[in-house]
């Protein structure tokens, strides 16, 4: 955040926030969020254009390779949960692309973080 306030011009901070239609426990939103990073479901990125006058790269990639369980992430939220039991087969089918995309997204990430 502190990167955004500090960029002269328009900035934007897109974050991940759970909440109580989610079906979780709200005193533990931190620790959702860090589950959402480590499944691979919210990768934490920075763009900062300011590293280009420097030479460097502003894409900064900040989230690991995820290790977390993707699946088990997404069924423990509501909504995915809802899709399931409303459609059991196309939800699952889903949830799988929905995964696979996660993994092709943070391998692009990867790949941009890694110019320059």
């Amino acid at each position: 955040m502190a990167e955004a306030e500090a960029y002269k011009g328009p900035s934007l901070i897109i974050a991940y926030a759970p909440c109580i239609n989610h079906g979780i426990n709200m005193g533990r939103t931190s620790e959702q969020g860090k589950l959402a990073v480590e499944a691979g479901y919210w990768p934490l990125y920075r763009y900062n254009p300011m590293l280009e006058a420097e030479g460097k790269n502003p894409f900064i990639l900040d989230s690991k390779e995820p290790t977390g369980d993707f699946q088990e992430f997404v069924r423990m939220e509501n909504r995915y949960n809802a899709l399931l039991r409303q459609y059991p087969d196309l939800g699952k089918e889903l949830l799988v692309q929905a995964e696979q995309d996660a993994k092709r997204r943070y391998q692009l990430y990867k790949r941009m973080a890694e110019q320059y």
